[in-house]
């Protein structure tokens, strides 16, 4: 029996040995490794930017011995450089090399356009310097002399380069580069020509408002006239006597700019009006050329967003008529899946009509042909046509809210097929003639893997494994999220994920942070890799703590209803979500109720700041960074679509914004904002302190000077989450 007990004394300590070298090798990580070093940065295919011909695409490939940067006709296949498209060191202006910033080919591949001097502007605006390449004969030409321009677009015929500059649009000739001006009376915070306003970059997702006919004959053009829309002013930090920043900026329910559509035929120089109606105080979402040269399509919205036009104007003569009008009791969103098809009778739109996003089929007069799509699920995003086959491809919700998968079907709704099987998310890339795709999928708990596809769903090669990271992540103590759900008081079931230490104790209790979005349509609780915050999360991990994410009322991928609940009314239903997932978790056994945190950014800043505030005896701490604090503050477009008008309803406004309730604030609240915030203003934070200060309040803030929406650059991103680490760890 003594000897017995000495064998199983010696496999014990082997055992232990076996758990103490294990625990070894698996280390803590940091936030260095995670905002310096990248150490959990997933390897990825980018620059794919596919070609005519469905079978390649360009990449840039560094040509060491040359000291260049090459352009190389790629095989998908193969994954290998097929051809040299240009050398380059052959890319050479008075015999310097020409460092550029991005590149775009003609339609027939036989020029390319470069940028240079690449100069963001807002979120998707942007200026530089053009450089036109004609491949047959090795020249390369600056586009114009009159300094930097926006959005330079070959025509589709090849013939010509159109762009913006100062407000104005511009077009040059590629046969004598003469330059040619379409308008004239483009001005700086008054007259936009050819781009878009703030609110139309921002809320409709364009900044480039001049389009090319099919034949490249004409362009259509918006025309801005913000000369009646309020200025907001920031300060620029850094000289001696800070420098104004004023550009317009409308608030809700403040004047928007008056827009309107016009075409310009090359040939005459004629430039002709779109007759949009006679309502000035309107949206313009959309405007798209049809595969009819004269015909271009005009999407026209009114200004709650309950109601969208379809209109067909003829570009020779202005005249337009309505074909196709859609209503909701709450909002409409605005999207890119507008396709008309080549044979000139047809085309296809998705809608929410039937409570789900689907796609419809309608010939050109506007009459229903069939609906497509059909299922208590959400066509997510729609790829195209391939008309050939008269097949769709387009990702869903159809497995799952939280995950996403290509399909394709035919134009007469059947033959469906599920092209991605294989469980989480997947983000696809398609070739231009629907004959390949890209498939970049992933799960919460697994990286990226890309995967090049035949349009029928046959892989045909692995481009990136992501062996490198897994093997990384297998070294170091990276949690693992788990998926959840529950039911609210009002017997509403709600979606999250928990991630846990990975010594989680069931018999401990645990801190808890909360993290959140929680905007209109949007979704944190998916079934993919994640980002910085993710990591983020994971490393308060090791510091005991349980994160904790949920999407409420109001986020998307769960059809209409569960979207547009809020309507009206938003930040009500969210924060009641919000809160009974608090209590949720501070009812499990291994939660410490009495140290349950929140956090969030931008909506979720907003939303952060309702939790604490309106959640007193919930939350013990929050962080709310770029917060919106008063509805009032924010855009109108985006705000006026989810609240109505201030002046419709103003307790819609006023009973859901953080500052009407800064008196209930109990708990520790920090507050973050940069000061050159052009979207969410740095003001929303001023009130808020100020509501704070009137209330008697203790808080904490910081701000980031000249910094925006993001708050990045240089050292800030470290910066940022390891001040937010550090309120965390002393406050919960």
């Amino acid at each position: 029996m003594k000897h017995s007990m000495n064998r199983w004394l010696v496999v014990a300590a082997c055992l232990l040995m076996t758990v103490s070298t294990y625990a070894q090798q698996k280390q803590d990580f940091t936030l260095d490794d995670i905002f310096r070093k990248g150490t959990f940065q997933a390897r990825s295919v980018y620059g794919v930017n596919w070609m005519r011909n469905g079978q390649y695409y360009s990449s840039q490939v560094a040509d060491q011995a040359n000291k260049a940067v090459d352009i190389v006709q790629m095989d998908v296949r193969s994954g290998q450089p097929h051809s040299i498209i240009l050398k380059g060191q052959d890319l050479q202006l008075d015999g310097k090399a020409l460092g550029y910033d991005n590149y775009s080919f003609s339609e027939d591949e036989t020029k390319i356009l470069f940028e240079t001097e690449h100069e963001p502007i807002y979120r998707r605006s942007s200026k530089g310097h053009f450089y036109v390449y004609d491949r047959a004969g090795k020249k390369l030409q600056k586009l114009s002399q009159g300094g930097k321009q926006s959005y330079a677009t070959f025509s589709p015929d090849n013939k010509y380069v159109a762009f913006v500059r100062d407000n104005n649009l511009f077009y040059v000739d590629l046969a004598t580069m003469q330059e040619r001006q379409i308008t004239t009376d483009g001005k700086w915070n008054f007259i936009i020509n050819g781009g878009t306003d703030w609110v139309y970059e921002e809320e409709f997702s364009f900044a480039q408002a001049f389009f090319w006919s099919p034949d490249g004959k004409q362009i259509a053009f918006y025309k801005f006239d913000e000369s009646q829309v309020p200025e907001y002013n920031m300060q620029v930090w850094g000289p001696l006597y800070p420098k104004d920043y004023k550009f317009k900026y409308p608030k809700a329910g403040e004047k928007n700019a008056t827009v309107a559509i016009y075409t310009f035929d090359l040939a005459s120089g004629k430039t002709v009006k779109m007759d949009i109606g006679n309502e000035n105080d309107q949206y313009i979402p959309r405007i798209n050329w049809t595969n009819s040269p004269n015909l271009l399509s005009i999407r026209r919205m009114n200004r709650l967003q309950n109601t969208l036009e379809i209109l067909h104007a003829n570009s020779t003569t202005g005249q337009s008529k309505v074909v196709l009008t859609e209503k909701d009791k709450a909002y409409i969103d605005i999207t890119d899946d507008l396709t008309y098809l080549a044979n000139g009778k047809q085309f296809i739109q998705s809608s929410e009509k039937d409570g789900y996003k689907h796609l419809y089929l309608y010939d050109l007069n506007g009459k229903l042909v069939r609906q497509i799509t059909k299922g208590k699920w959400e066509v997510d995003n729609f790829y195209g046509v391939d008309e050939k086959n008269g097949v769709l491809y387009y990702t869903s919700t159809e497995v799952s809210p939280l995950e996403r998968h290509l399909y394709s079907i035919k134009l007469n709704g059947k033959g469906k097929k599920n092209l991605t099987p294989a469980k989480g998310t997947h983000v696809i890339n398609m070739s231009r003639d629907h004959s390949y795709f890209l498939d970049y999928h992933s799960t919460i708990n697994s990286p990226s893997v890309v995967t090049l596809f035949t349009s029928e769903g046959k892989p045909v090669k692995v481009l990136e494994d992501n062996e490198k990271l897994k093997s990384t992540v297998a070294n170091y103590n990276l949690p693992k999220a788990e998926f959840f759900q529950f039911k609210t008081s009002e017997n509403v079931t709600l979606n999250g994920y928990t991630i846990k230490p990975v010594d989680f104790d069931p018999n401990k209790k645990y801190p808890v942070l909360m993290f959140l979005y929680g905007g209109p349509g949007s979704q944190e609780v998916m079934d993919k890799w994640g980002g910085r915050n993710y990591l983020w999360h994971s490393y308060l991990t090791q510091q005991g703590y349980i994160i904790t994410v949920i999407d409420n009322r109001g986020t998307g991928g769960r059809g209409a209803d569960f979207k547009k609940v809020t309507y009206g009314n938003l930040g009500h239903y969210e924060t009641l979500d919000q809160i009974e997932g608090a209590k949720y978790m501070g009812n499990l056994p291994y939660v410490d109720k009495g140290r349950i945190g929140i956090w969030g950014w931008s909506f979720g800043g907003y939303m952060s700041s309702l939790a604490i505030t309106k959640g007193a005896d919930v939350f013990k701490a929050a962080i709310a960074v770029a917060p919106v604090t008063n509805w009032r503050f924010y855009d109108s477009i985006y705000t006026e679509r989810f609240l109505k008008t201030p002046q419709e309803n103003p307790d819609g406004y006023d009973k859901n914004s953080p500052v009407t309730y800064a008196h209930l604030l109990k708990g520790r609240y920090l507050l973050i904002h940069g000061t050159g915030d052009d979207n969410v203003h740095f003001q929303n934070a001023i009130e808020m302190t100020n509501a704070l200060v009137k209330a008697n309040r203790p808080f904490e803030s910081a701000y980031y000077p000249n910094r925006n929406h993001g708050i990045s650059g240089g050292n800030t991103t470290i910066h940022l989450f390891t001040k937010m680490t550090e309120f965390v760890l002393r406050n919960l």
